[in-house]
């Protein structure tokens, strides 16, 4: 485990997507996307390319100085003034005033945050695929297997493995159908300027946009700096997946109870008094985490409300709590893969 992590991260973070996510992910995405505006100025006519190509020269290599972002952070309550300093320190006179022509703070920070999303959705995609594929097997191996049924704690019918499963897989793959089609809606520049209207780009602000979106691999939008619907939406869809895997885990802590025995976990947490105990951790940190999400997904809520053109209040809101949902339905899948690897379905004649 990384110094860095704590000891409950080991139990319900995700190192990957903390990386993915992590400040120095999210400077180099930055730097990204004032290269890409840069050189979209130079392809509209609204910067020379001499002014693009002494940018790309000139941040080639750049090394962030942390404690003086750390202290812009705090004094203007955003990163980017303080990263635009240090960058255009390293620009050659006269072309420093070219980086961020036009630009807010919220174009890079929200354009940043889209390339690292693209990558945290594949990674989601990955892993919940490779969920699937696990459940899959199970009911190949075990599906026509009897099991007795529960509704309201009690023993309903007879049924089988394979109906359990369907109860988790049915979602599952609803949960991934929705994680694949959200991209294109979702994964769009942001470029408004100060006031979201493209106005301090002159004549070329639709231009520098298209151009932007094709240098990023992103898809075109209008500027939506107060109109965080879709990037709420995806939070959401990750709550339900979350919700999904937190049933999943419900039910297998339920199901694994020696008085009923109709699931067996391979490995499961020791106790330290208690030397017979084979405690299903990995399905009881899938309801924490779930529950969590769906404490967090209402308060991101509470971030869609903007004053005007662009909130403060809302936007360190959405810092707060987007990220951590995030994580943690990383950390669920995770778990799930983990926790479905473990699974077992013994023989009971009773049932």
């Amino acid at each position: 485990m990384s110094p860095n992590l704590t000891l409950l991260d080991a139990l319900t973070g995700d190192e990957e997507i903390e990386t993915l996510l992590g400040d120095p992910a999210q400077i180099a995405a930055m730097v990204r996307v004032e290269l890409a505006l840069a050189q979209a100025g130079a392809d509209t006519g609204m910067i020379s390319a001499g002014a693009a190509a002494a940018i790309e020269s000139g941040v080639a290599g750049f090394t962030p100085d942390w404690d003086d972002l750390a202290k812009g952070m705090a004094r203007d309550g955003v990163v980017i003034p303080a990263l635009v300093a240090q960058l255009r320190r390293c620009i050659a006179a006269p072309h420093g005033d070219a980086l961020h022509k036009g630009a807010t703070s919220q174009d890079i920070i929200d354009t940043a945050l889209m390339l690292q999303l693209a990558a945290v959705i594949a990674l989601l995609a990955d892993r919940l695929t490779n969920l699937l594929n696990a459940l899959d097997g199970l009911a190949e191996r075990h599906g026509a297997q009897a099991m007795m049924a529960h509704t309201r704690m009690q023993r309903a019918l007879p049924y089988t493995v394979a109906a359990k499963l369907a109860t988790w897989i049915s979602p599952l793959r609803r949960a991934l159908a929705e994680l694949r089609a959200v991209r294109p809606s979702l994964l769009v520049v942001q470029l408004g300027g100060p006031i979201g209207d493209r106005s301090s780009f002159g004549t070329h602000g639709d231009a520098v946009a298209r151009a932007l979106a094709k240098q990023l691999d992103l898809g075109l939008a209008e500027p939506w700096h107060s109109a965080r619907d879709q990037l709420i939406g995806f939070a959401s869809l990750l709550a339900l997946l979350t919700g999904t895997l937190g049933k999943l885990g419900a039910d297998v802590a339920i199901l694994a109870q020696n008085e009923i025995g109709a699931v067996a976990i391979a490995g499961g947490g020791g106790s330290s008094s208690m030397a017979h105990k084979s405690n299903p951790v990995n399905a009881e940190v899938l309801i924490a985490l779930a529950r969590y999400n769906a404490g967090l997904v209402g308060t991101l809520h509470q971030s869609m409300v903007h004053e005007n053109e662009r909130s403060g209040a809302a936007w360190t809101l959405e810092w707060l709590t987007f990220p951590r949902i995030v994580i943690a339905t990383g950390a669920s899948l995770r778990l799930a893969n983990l926790l479905i690897a473990q699974l077992g379905f013994p023989k009971r004649t009773e049932d």
